[in-house]
C-alpha cells in the first residue's frame, strides 16, 4: 500500500496489506493469548511493568514519531511534537499507575444468609479501530485501557495513516509484551472490517470514526453479539453569550474549528453568537482568519496543514459550493490555494460561512474540514434550541464571564462533553464520549477503562449448615 505525505502528494512508504490469511492469524492468535496466556493473569504490579515500558519507549521515539506523524498526515510539526506524542505517552502511564484501583468494586451488603463478591474483569479479544486524524493518540487511548483491563487486542490503523500504529508495534514488541497479546493489521476497512467485525472469538469492538461507517460496524457485530465503544461525527456548537471575553472567545474559537485542519470530531463547526456582539465577533473572527498561515506540515511557521486527501478535499469543497447555492454567504476562504508552494498538496483555505440556515446541510451535516459556521441568536433559549438542532451530541463550547449561567447552560445542552471558556481538554482522568448519533460510551477516566471490563457477581450462601432456602422448595 502506498501512503501518501497530504503536504506534497508524494509517495513516502510503501507498508504490506494484511491478507485474509493474516486476519484470521491475528484472531486466532488473540483469542489463544486471551484464553490460554499469561496476560489476563498476569499479576497487577506485572502489567504495570510493561505499561510503563510502552509509555516509556514513546518517549524514547518522540522526535521520530512526530515527524512520522506530521509527514503521514500533514498535521504542524507543533501538534505532533507537543500534543500528540507526549498525551500518547501519558495515556499509558495514567493507565499504569491507576487501573488496579479502577478494577476494585465494593460488593453490596447482602442479608445473612448470603455473602456477595464483584469481580471486575477483562471481556476477552477487543478489536480497535482507528481514524486517520490522531492515528497515535487515539490508539493509545484505547490500547492503554484494553491493555490494563487484561485484554488481548487487534488493532487496526486506518489505510491512510498506520506508520505510527506500525512503530507502536515495534515499540510494544520491545517492551516484552507476551506474544499475541497485540496483533496490528494493515488494510481498507471495506477489505477487513466485515471480517473482523462479524467473527464470533471477537467479544468487544471499539471504534472511532463516521457515522456511516459506525452503522456498518453495529451491522457486522449484531452477526454475533459482542460489546460496542462507538466514537462517531460529531457537529458541535459553540455558544458565544454577550459577556464573553470577545478576544479569548474569537482567538479559542479559531483553534475549536481550524485545528488539525477542522479534521476532529469535535470541531466546533457551528459557532452561535448573541446578536449584541455578533457583528464585532465577526469582523475579529474573519480578519483573524485569513491571516492563518497555511503550509507545509514540517515547516515550522504552519499553522494549517492540508487535508488528509483529495478525495477529503472535494468533500469539503462540495460542502462550501452546496452552501453558496443555498443562499448562504462566504466571509473568506472556502477555496483551493493557487500559490506554488500548496499545489502539489490538498490544501483548503480556512472558510467562514454566514448567513446559514438551520435546516440547511452544511448547518446539519459534520464537514471535517476547515470550515467555520457564524450564526446569531437572541436569546439563551434560541441559543439552545440552534445547538441542540442536530443529530449528533458529541461536544459544546460556552463562552461567558458567568459562570453559574455557563453552568446552567451546560445542562440544557444534549453533549457529552461541555467546554466553559475553554476547548479541546482532554484529561486522562475525565470520561470523554457522545450522545446521539455521535455513539455510545466512553474514552479515558475511569468509565472508560471499565468499558474494557466484565462484571462478574459470586454470590455465596452463607446459612447455618450449609442448607439454604432452595434446598427445601419441593421438599424431598
Amino acid at each position: 500500500m502506498k501512503i501518501i505525505n497530504p503536504s506534497n502528494g508524494e509517495i513516502i512508504r510503501e507498508v504490506a496489506a494484511s491478507s485474509e490469511a493474516d486476519v484470521e492469524l491475528a484472531l486466532s492468535s488473540a483469542r489463544k493469548a486471551f484464553d490460554q496466556g499469561e496476560w489476563p493473569r498476569l499479576a497487577f504490579t506485572k502489567r504495570k511493568e510493561f505499561l510503563l515500558k510502552i509509555s516509556q519507549g514513546i518517549l524514547d521515539k518522540a522526535g521520530e514519531l512526530a515527524n512520522l506523524e506530521t509527514l503521514n498526515t500533514g498535521k504542524p510539526m507543533k501538534e505532533t511534537t507537543f500534543m500528540d506524542i507526549p498525551s500518547s505517552a501519558k495515556s499509558f502511564e495514567y493507565a499504569a499507575n491507576n487501573f488496579e484501583r479502577f478494577l476494585q468494586e465494593e460488593s453490596p451488603k447482602l442479608d445473612a444468609e448470603a455473602e456477595c463478591k464483584l469481580l471486575r474483569e477483562p471481556i476477552g479479544v477487543v478489536v480497535l479501530i482507528i481514524p486517520w486524524n490522531y492515528p497515535l493518540l487515539i490508539a493509545s487511548w484505547k490500547l492503554a485501557s484494553c491493555l490494563a483491563a487484561g485484554n488481548t487486542v487487534i488493532l487496526k490503523p486506518s489505510s491512510l495513516t498506520p506508520l505510527t500504529a506500525l512503530k507502536l508495534a515495534e515499540i510494544i514488541s520491545d517492551a516484552g509484551l507476551p506474544k499475541g497479546v497485540v496483533n496490528i493489521i494493515n488494510g481498507s476497512g471495506e477489505q477487513l472490517g466485515k471480517i473482523l467485525c462479524s467473527d464470533k472469538r471477537v467479544d468487544m469492538i471499539s471504534f472511532t470514526g463516521s457515522n456511516s461507517v459506525g452503522k456498518q460496524i453495529i451491522e457486522y457485530a449484531s452477526s454475533n453479539v459482542k460489546k460496542l465503544i462507538m466514537e462517531l461525527g460529531g457537529k458541535s456548537a459553540s455558544l458565544v453569550l454577550a459577556d464573553a471575553d470577545i478576544e479569548v472567545a474569537v482567538n479559542s474559537s479559531l483553534t475549536s474549528i481550524f485545528l488539525n485542519q477542522g479534521q476532529m470530531c469535535t470541531a466546533m463547526s457551528r459557532i452561535l453568537v448573541d446578536e449584541k456582539i455578533y457583528d464585532k465577533f465577526v469582523a475579529s473572527f474573519v480578519e483573524k482568519a485569513k491571516r492563518i498561515k497555511l503550509g507545509r506540515g514540517d515547516d515550522p511557521e504552519t499553522q494549517i496543514g492540508p487535508l488528509i486527501s483529495e478525495a477529503q478535499r472535494k468533500k469539503v469543497l462540495g460542502y462550501v459550493e452546496q452552501a453558496e447555492k443555498d443562499g448562504a454567504k462566504i466571509l473568506c476562504g472556502g477555496k483551493i490555494p493557487q500559490g506554488a508552494s500548496l499545489k502539489s498538496g490538498f490544501f483548503f483555505e480556512p472558510a467562514v460561512i454566514a448567513e446559514v440556515k438551520p435546516g440547511s446541510v452544511i448547518f446539519q451535516e459534520e464537514i471535517f474540514g476547515p470550515v467555520a459556521i457564524i450564526s446569531k441568536f437572541s436569546s439563551l433559549e434560541e441559543a439552545v434550541s440552534l445547538a441542540n438542532n442536530s443529530d449528533f451530541g458529541l461536544a459544546a463550547c460556552i463562552w461567558t464571564k458567568d459562570r453559574l449561567k455557563a453552568e446552567d447552560l451546560a445542562k440544557e445542552i444534549n453533549a457529552g462533553t461541555i467546554w466553559v471558556n475553554t476547548y479541546g481538554m482532554f484529561y486522562n482522568e475525565a470520561p470523554f464520549g457522545g450522545f446521539k448519533q455521535s455513539g455510545f460510551g466512553k474514552e479515558l477516566g475511569r468509565a472508560g477503562m471499565l468499558e474494557y471490563t466484565r462484571l462478574k457477581n459470586i454470590i455465596v450462601d452463607k446459612t447455618p449448615d450449609a442448607k439454604p432456602l432452595v434446598n427445601y422448595w419441593y421438599g424431598f
